[in-house]
């Protein structure tokens, strides 16, 4: 990779789909197990942990590197696949902010009342906006590491 920003989209990207598919293949199934009142107790643990400084630079970072790349790379074959990714990491923000977002803060008002209820309320359709979200996470690394 001779651009820097190339390198970054990508790193920034893997980390940041690595984190989602450990959420998706290990933590929220191993949550799963857990009765209602675990569950919704973890999650929201979770909810008020992950949006900290390093969550931040990824989450941004995945955005502003293949942006950079999309704009001002001149390769024949970076850019196209940087623009695809980072169309993918747009709509999987938009997934985030939408869906995600207030599905945690649901959750979070929650507190104090029916463990049951607020579990059903928020696991089934949080995971299927995770699935989206990571797939294209996914997709995005995988674009950014090909124009590598």
């Amino acid at each position: 990779m001779d651009s820097p920003f190339l390198t970054l989209a990508v790193i920034t990207t893997g980390l940041y789909a690595g984190f989602m598919l450990t959420f998706l293949v290990a933590i929220m199934p191993g949550l799963a197990a857990l009765p209602d009142e675990g569950f919704t107790a973890a999650m929201r643990r979770f909810n008020e942990k992950v949006p900290g400084p390093v969550f931040l630079v990824l989450f941004l970072g995945v955005i502003a590197f293949p942006a950079v790349v999309t704009f001002t790379e001149n390769g024949e074959h970076e850019w196209p696949l940087a623009a695809v990714a980072l169309a993918c990491a747009v709509v999987s923000h938009l997934v985030t902010i939408a869906g995600n977002i207030p599905l945690n803060k649901a959750l979070a008002e929650s507190e104090g009342g029916d463990d049951s209820a607020a579990r059903a309320a928020f696991e089934s359709h949080w995971n299927a906006l995770h699935r989206f979200r990571t797939a294209l996470s996914l997709v995005a690394f995988i674009l950014l590491a090909a124009a590598g």
